[in-house]
């Protein structure tokens, strides 16, 4: 009796009926509060960043800090250096050392050095920097400050790190403190960087926004198809009836912030041209006899901040680092996160996201093409390209995408991450990192 009934209700009614994912205890652990469904967003920032169950919030121990900085010139090579990496790992017993800290001093210095060399000195220094970690960038931007900024720039510099974890807001303070002049200009606001609130009233003066290792982070939303041409669903997450179990179901599109991200992408695109209409029409006829459910995963979180930063900080200039890639990801979906978590020294890569509850590390790939868009979006360019009046829109930012490689040969001291052989683990392996830098066109040096 059960297809009868079925077929009597509207399709996206019954796809939301019947379309569910595997089941994971997430409301007995706490991650889900309530019984109320939520979006996947939440969930994420829940299983990350909640204060009392959240993967970030629990310790400090995620990120991993070093005794001293790595001495590169004395490894033999990639062998000998895989194998220190190793032997660091375990004696620390961490998930990941940001490449902040592994290559510390001069991954931070050489960041140091492209904000000196663009800036405007005519007024004091100020940068904001979210997620700080440890607070090693901190202190080595201070540093390099300290070494060769002329004297007023350091003396009259603030450094903000804004921090969600109470327990890394403390670590910040004691790395940056073992300089003592460092602590007059350096302050940690323990707070949520996407709360518009916390930011207090619009600051129009020149700052700069520092986001390493932080995107990946962000909340995610999931949008969800069943075949090739239906439209896009916002994928929820609810009860199982009479259990602790939660299961995904999948509702149209009514979240601002998904169809906002959804316009940004292009994804239901309506300004086709004649053989893209074509193609729709072949896609039609095949997903007719071999359906092909789609799920994408949308950047809602870094939509967030970056429209609270631009609200808040219209004149200010972001330098963002993150993976562009990240392989064996088992997750289903464009964009699809690893879910990962370590347990006695052995990480165990998870297949299903619904999994990670407190324990586990949720990190997504970085669309830098996508996080330009959002970027000229949120900055208002957007607005005016649709409503251009007399003038044709020019964008408010200026910006670049450059892989580490090419930041670090332009800003850097490549020689002090290279071994005896030649072989520079910075350079080499970290092939599918990016960084963006976005300026304001309006406050050139």
């Amino acid at each position: 009796m059960a297809a009868p009934y079925l077929a009597s209700i509207p399709a996206l009614r019954r796809a939301a009926l019947l379309a569910r994912w595997s089941p994971a205890a997430l409301f007995s652990s706490g991650i889900v509060p309530g019984d109320k469904p939520i979006l996947v967003r939440d969930f994420v920032r829940s299983a990350l960043y909640d204060p009392d169950h959240g993967y970030f919030s629990k310790r400090s121990g995620p990120v991993g800090v070093l005794d001293s900085s790595i001495r590169f010139h004395q490894l033999e090579g990639r062998s000998a250096y895989m194998q220190y990496l190793d032997k660091l790992y375990k004696k620390h017993d961490i998930a990941w050392f940001t490449p902040v800290e592994l290559f510390k001093p001069w991954y931070a210095y050489a960041i140091a050095a492209s904000i000196l060399r663009t800036a405007n000195l005519s007024v004091p220094l100020k940068i904001y920097e979210i997620g700080g970690g440890s607070g090693t960038c901190a202190k080595c931007i201070l540093d390099y400050m300290m070494l060769n900024a002329p004297p007023k720039v350091y003396n009259t510099m603030k450094y903000i790190s804004v921090e969600i974890s109470s327990s890394l807001a403390e670590k910040q303070l004691e790395t940056v403190g073992e300089v003592r002049s460092h602590l007059s200009k350096f302050t940690v606001e323990c707070r949520d960087a996407t709360d518009r609130a916390g930011w207090g009233r619009k600051d129009p003066q020149p700052c700069w926004m520092l986001m390493l290792e932080v995107l990946d982070n962000l909340p995610h939303d999931l949008v969800y198809s069943p075949d090739q041409v239906s439209p896009w669903m916002e994928v929820w997450i609810e009860k199982v009836n009479g259990s602790s179990q939660a299961s995904e179901v999948y509702k149209p599109l009514q979240d601002p912030l998904i169809s906002r991200c959804v316009e940004i992408t292009g994804m239901n695109e309506e300004n086709v041209s004649v053989r893209d209409k074509l193609t729709f029409a072949a896609k039609g006829v095949l997903s007719k006899v071999l359906p092909k459910p789609r799920r994408a995963w949308l950047p809602t979180g870094c939509l967030k901040l970056l429209d609270t930063l631009h609200q808040a900080l219209p004149s200010m200039s972001l330098i963002a680092s993150d993976f562009s890639y990240l392989p064996d990801v088992s997750i289903p979906g464009d964009g699809a996160p690893l879910v990962s978590s370590k347990k006695d020294g052995k990480t165990l890569d998870h297949c299903n996201y619904l999994e990670a509850q407190g324990d586990a590390d949720i990190f997504f790939p970085t669309d830098f093409w996508l996080l330009e868009q959002i970027d000229h979006d949120c900055s208002g360019f957007s607005k005016e390209k649709k409503n251009p009046g007399a003038f044709k829109p020019v964008k408010r930012r200026r910006t670049i995408i450059l892989d580490s490689a090419a930041f670090m040969e332009e800003f850097g001291l490549p020689l002090k991450t290279r071994t005896k052989d030649g072989y520079n683990p910075l350079l080499d392996d970290f092939r599918n990192t990016k960084f963006y830098l976005s300026v304001p066109t309006h406050n050139k040096k």
